[in-house]
């Protein structure tokens, strides 16, 4: 009844409008228990062949601002394995691209009834905006350099599936920090168990004020400082089209912040190494280091989808008491 509390009321008693209505806004303000189930019912999905009535008779749009290929996708085979019509509306095929203001494409949307929307913005908040005019469930599937709520999820699933618990890690998150939703995310979820997170990055990418994020959050410039004895490494993309400042030039940043084999024997013998994608091969990670035995990469994209099947029926049919146990 938690996520009901949490994320299906009007608004929560501390008045934060993350959680102002029904779906899945962000990370930050989700109770650790909230986190655990989703997680708990993401491993029963992960069987490929568990797929699931619950959604049947239900649709789910995707409407993505922003260019995605594996975020958008992995949603769309969720919502099918569960039985749902899945329909995703991109910027350039919608109205918007004809002047279409935002609340008003998705007051369109909404007078078609779906169960649940899914959606990706280059705004920060405007998931949270759009919550706020609409008696729908939002799933953000990441907004600005805000949250990746569904991301940090899959990597938490990730990490569950190689180590007992994610209490008392040491994660080390390496590159564009400045930009990173998924870095946010991470970093509030990590932090609900108590691990301890490094951030490292170029000056210009890790603001100071990141420090400030979450408890056990700590800065360092050097690479080999953040990698020495960690149990989890994720790789950060430097996202250019987010920077207003000249770019460091790739040869550079990799000799400094790139994750290269040498670096591996300073972390953990058991080192989790992860990334979101997409990759940039020889700019933040070499090749032999993304295909390594370390590298879980590919499991983060399969997890992708079990976690999105379970966030898609937590936030379409808790409310009919028909979560857990077999779909």
């Amino acid at each position: 009844m938690a996520w009901r509390k949490y994320c299906w009321s009007k608004r929560s008693a501390s008045g934060d409008e993350s959680l102002s209505v029904r779906g899945l806004l962000g990370i930050q303000d989700l109770p650790r228990t909230e986190i655990e189930a989703i997680l708990e019912r993401a491993k029963f999905f992960q069987t490929p062949q568990q797929r699931g009535t619950a959604l049947t008779g239900r649709m789910i749009v995707n409407l993505f601002f922003e260019a995605s290929t594996r975020t958008r996708v992995s949603f769309e085979i969720a919502a099918r394995r569960l039985g749902a019509d899945a329909i995703s509306i991109t910027a350039s095929g919608s109205s918007v691209s004809k002047g279409e203001s935002l609340v008003d494409t998705l007051a369109t949307l909404a007078a078609m009834r779906p169960d649940a929307i899914v959606m990706r913005h280059a705004a920060s908040g405007a998931p949270h905006f759009l919550a706020r005019h609409l008696d729908i469930p939002i799933i953000n599937a990441g907004d600005g350099t805000h949250e990746h709520p569904t991301q940090a999820l899959l990597d938490a699933r990730t990490i569950l599936d190689h180590r007992p618990t994610l209490e008392g890690l040491r994660v080390a998150i390496i590159g564009d920090l400045a930009h990173s939703r998924v870095a946010r995310s991470n970093i509030h979820l990590l932090s609900k168990f108590g691990a301890s997170i490094v951030l490292c990055g170029p000056p210009t990418l890790l603001p100071k004020e990141m420090a400030q994020l979450a408890p056990g959050v700590t800065l360092t410039h050097d690479i080999r400082e953040a990698i020495a004895g960690a149990d989890v490494v994720m790789m950060l993309r430097v996202q250019l089209e987010r920077q207003h400042e000249a770019p460091i030039a790739h040869s550079e940043y990799f000799g400094f912040f790139g994750l290269r084999a040498e670096h591996i024997p300073l972390a953990k013998n058991d080192v989790l190494v992860m990334h979101p994608g997409p990759i940039n091969r020889g700019h933040e990670i070499a090749s032999e280091v993304a295909d390594s035995k370390q590298s879980v990469i590919l499991n983060q994209v399969e997890n992708g989808i079990a976690v999105r099947m379970a966030v898609l029926e937590r936030v379409t049919v808790l409310e009919r008491g028909t979560v857990g146990g077999a779909a």
